[in-house]
């Protein structure tokens, strides 16, 4: 039977057609796809034709088309539904897909094509448009960063080096999910469940009937804090929860510390190959920030009042503690329990009462689209008739204001076993005028599982989350480049998460959310005291929010910036490391721990983000420049919208990106907004 990777795409958009795919055409199209691009770049590298665009530019995008769908669409797959049979070819072809990569950016051959176009660019020759002397440029300047001009066995071992990283992050993704999952709690006594909400429970009753065990079963989140802890009344199983939480990777069957010290040594020394002091200043040579004396500033610019913030939230919360537990002093696990009655009490705003405003289909048709409808005139429609990657996912297709097919995007709102934890977006196909292809986006989330024929009721986090990750949806969807590899967020890492940031404003427009929020029975809008009663408490615990957060990126930083002499060689030291480098950078906060230990810090172990987590708060000092700009020029505007994505959503990484903001602004970014929205001013 034909690959159907292999076949003719004859789907709409292009999109890949996963029931009929099996696991084995993965590997097969993946492994056609190097061997393609390899055949492709070798009669690049060998030709005898003048240096043109047609010859080099755009016949080197069209290199790794079926490469990059293949690999698109498996890691889609395999990130949000895994198997070990997925895992495997992860694991296996992870080194080899680097070595690919390390082949093209260390052969002379292509680098000298390239500067031949470049020679003919310069003599008047040829004709670069901005785009094409954009992308001449960047990979000129790749081929420099990553080792064309190390000697012969400097070479030999940078390539040894990228098929080590490649194959030990993989294996690090799959002990995190595992980890995950094997932390959960079984609870047997349904008293020590008391705060838990019907959903919760209908949950954690259906997670014991998958594992095939009595009573309930407390499942994780990827993130330290879970969001259970702000219900669960019974301090010991907090304390029990918190615990299986923080100790994911330190230890057992699911071990990552031993992950930890060799990806952060051999990453040392590949920067140090490469002429970087360290490995941070390797990755922020490729982004905005461009010096990690900057990405330092910033957080030490922030850090110190986010610490006293949380300091006085704390207070009221030790207060309520001893009510409860006279004598007792106040513990991580108790923080969030404790804010939330301090919340309510404050403000009197019910968290737990707002979900039954929120339903999913609601909140997603009447808010999230509906929002992207308003700024940019782009419309939605459901395409029952595709299927996406699982039986959860919804696909739509989009229209933009004339009528025309933009995109389609897959949502893929809930939780699995066999999906990573976090919310995030893929892009299935790229955006590009050169191939003539219209993306197609997805939209990860990792929603709680209602029990059979009952609403999916979200947490305003959950809202934000879902906000958040359609951001980075339009990125992709409203590309318009020519070249595929500069689609939509092909963007340096401190400026991808700048978009989605922005969106999440719109959850907060109060004609919008009069709209999307409303009861799931009876249809009624959310009292409008609750609307101004949820603005007013926006920033209440803000301080514990900014400290696990900033604390995740000092966190990725020390491990990144230390030189490879200075790094642990032992699992052994993996924690003790974390300690004191929280300690020295003056983020340990005992009441709050980083957002993600290093044990299960996927984003800069297995994901996208090594030295790059700080990319958050670059970016949003991006992202808050951007809302008062909105703010100064009549707020969720169509004509805004329009700017906004004319000036910058359409042209993804076509040029320079802090260029693109400029047109937009007008100026550079300015960082007093960030400070006032965080309460750091």
């Amino acid at each position: 039977m034909t690959n159907p990777l292999l076949a003719e795409q004859t789907l709409p958009f292009g999109i890949q057609d996963f029931p009929a795919i099996s696991d084995a055409d993965w590997r097969e199209a993946i492994e056609e796809g190097i061997t393609r691009q390899r055949a492709a770049l070798e009669a690049l590298a060998t030709s005898a034709e003048p240096a043109t665009v047609a010859t080099v530019l755009e016949a080197w995008e069209r290199s790794d088309e079926l490469l990059n769908r293949a690999c698109a669409g498996f890691w889609t797959l395999k990130s949000a539904d895994t198997n070990e049979q997925r895992d495997a070819i992860d694991e296996q072809l992870a080194p080899a897909l680097a070595a690919h990569a390390t082949a093209i950016t260390l052969d002379r051959r292509l680098y000298d094509r390239l500067q031949q176009l470049q020679q003919r660019a310069d003599a008047g020759q040829v004709e670069l448009d901005p785009q094409s002397a954009w992308l001449l440029a960047e990979r000129l300047r790749e081929f420099r960063r990553l080792g064309i001009d190390l000697p012969t066995d400097q070479q030999a071992r940078l390539r040894e080096l990228n098929e080590q990283i490649a194959g030990l992050q993989a294996r690090w993704s799959q002990l995190v999910v595992a980890g995950r999952n094997a932390a959960a709690i079984q609870v047997t006594d349904p008293a020590r469940l008391e705060g838990l909400t019907e959903d919760d429970l209908a949950a954690a009753r259906a997670a014991a009937e998958r594992r095939g065990l009595d009573g309930w079963v407390l499942e994780l989140v990827n993130t330290t804090d879970q969001p259970l802890l702000s219900r669960l009344r019974d301090r010991e199983l907090r304390e029990q929860l918190f615990t299986a939480s923080i100790s994911r990777g330190d230890g057992g069957e699911n071990d990552t510390r031993d992950l930890v010290v060799r990806l952060a040594r051999l990453r040392a020394e590949l920067a140090q190959l490469l002429g970087f002091p360290h490995y941070a200043a390797f990755i922020a040579d490729d982004g905005c920030a461009k010096t990690t004396t900057a990405v330092n500033e910033i957080l030490a610019q922030v850090t110190p009042a986010a610490i006293r913030n949380a300091q006085r939230e704390a207070q009221p919360l030790q207060a309520r503690l001893q009510a409860d537990h006279p004598g007792q002093t106040l513990q991580p696990w108790d923080w969030q329990y404790y804010a939330e009655q301090e919340r309510t009490a404050r403000f009197r705003l019910d968290t737990e009462a707002l979900r039954a405003y929120l339903p999913f289909e609601r909140v997603l048709e009447d808010g999230v689209l509906a929002a992207a409808t308003g700024l940019y005139g782009i419309t939605f429609s459901r395409r029952d008739d595709l299927t996406g990657y699982t039986d959860d996912c919804r696909v739509y297709e989009v229209h933009d204001h004339d009528g025309r097919p933009l995109a389609l995007v897959v949502i893929d709102p809930y939780a699995r076993p066999t999906k990573q934890g976090g919310a995030w977006m893929t892009s299935l196909v790229d955006q590009s005028r050169l191939l003539d292809r219209l993306p197609v986006v997805t939209n990860n989330c990792n929603l709680a599982r209602p029990a059979p024929r009952q609403p999916t009721l979200m947490s305003w986090e959950n809202v934000i989350t879902l906000f958040h990750e359609f951001g980075h949806d339009l990125h992709g969807m409203l590309s318009d480049v020519r070249y595929p590899s500069r689609s939509g967020t092909a963007v340096p890492r401190d400026f991808v998460e700048f978009p989605s940031q922005v969106n999440e404003t719109w959850a907060w427009d109060r004609e919008l959310l009069a709209r999307y929020a409303r009861h799931y029975e009876t249809g009624e809008p959310m009292p409008a005291e609750w609307i101004e009663t949820l603005h007013r408490a926006r920033h209440f615990n803000e301080g514990y929010a900014a400290v696990e957060a900033f604390s995740a990126m000092v966190l990725d930083q020390v491990w990144h910036q230390t030189p490879l002499e200075e790094l642990p060689s032992s699992p052994d030291q993996v924690i003790d490391f974390e300690r004191q480098a929280l300690q020295a950078q003056g983020v340990a906060f005992p009441l709050i721990p980083p957002r993600y230990r290093t044990t299960y810090f996927s984003h800069i172990w297995g994901g996208g983000y090594p030295a790059g987590y700080y990319s958050y708060l670059w970016s949003e000092v991006l992202d808050a420049d951007t809302v008062a700009w909105f703010t100064e020029n009549g707020g969720m505007t169509r004509e805004n919208g329009d700017w906004f994505r004319s000036r910058l959503l359409s042209r993804g990484g076509s040029m320079d990106v802090m260029d693109s903001y400029r047109q937009f602004r007008g100026k550079d970014p300015d960082v007093c907004h960030l400070l006032e929205r965080r309460g750091l001013a």
